[in-house]
């Protein structure tokens, strides 16, 4: 099995030192820390880590606004470990994107099944963007393929039923897409028009 890959973010060495303890007694591998929220980010960006675990309130960038930036750029989730479980910080965590939320003190049994959930979550809303964008060329090409067969339809006189068999006879003959044809008829029909 192959081991998660982790990097670790807090402004004080100390706690640093101890989750990186703890983590590689659980079995993960600690890829790089991080003393601060920027070092964090462009250390993911070159690492590609499983998971980012880092505290909230850190120079120069804190935890949740470098969450944010991981979140959107869809490096690594993040779980955030803070000794504040103030509202406002975990709304903004919240809306940063942040899945997984630990408050200092925290026992060793509890950053596994943590780290779990934080990768679980991460993969579902993978899962989920995937079938978004399956079902946006879905859509897309349907529309496509609609004007395509009313072009058809009105210039060659046609059924709707004869001109989606001919879309998709051309699609079969010169084995592209239906998508690829419809955008060829609608080109062709711009063209001469």
């Amino acid at each position: 099995m192959e081991r998660i890959r982790v990097i670790i973010a807090d402004d004080e060495s100390v706690i640093r030192a101890d989750l990186r303890e703890m983590l590689t007694s659980l079995g993960y591998l600690v890829v790089a820390e991080a003393g601060d929220g920027l070092s964090a980010i462009n250390a993911a960006r070159e690492l590609k880590p499983d998971i980012v675990i880092m505290d909230i309130k850190m120079p120069n960038m804190d935890g949740i606004e470098a969450a944010r930036v991981l979140t959107q750029e869809r490096i690594a989730p993040v779980l955030l470990l803070t000794a504040y479980s103030q509202r406002d910080l975990v709304d903004r965590a919240k809306e940063a994107g942040v899945v997984g939320y630990l408050v200092k003190p925290f026992r060793e049994q509890e950053i596994g099944p943590a780290i779990d959930i934080a990768l679980a979550r991460f993969q579902e809303f993978r899962e989920l963007e995937k079938q978004v964008g399956d079902l946006k060329e879905t859509l897309e090409t349907r529309k496509l393929v609609d004007r395509a067969k009313g072009i058809l339809m009105d210039t060659q006189h046609l059924t709707e039923a004869e001109a989606f068999r001919k879309i998709q006879k051309m699609s079969m003959n010169t084995r592209k897409p239906m998508r690829e044809i419809a955008e060829a008829i609608i080109l062709a029909h711009e063209a001469k028009g």
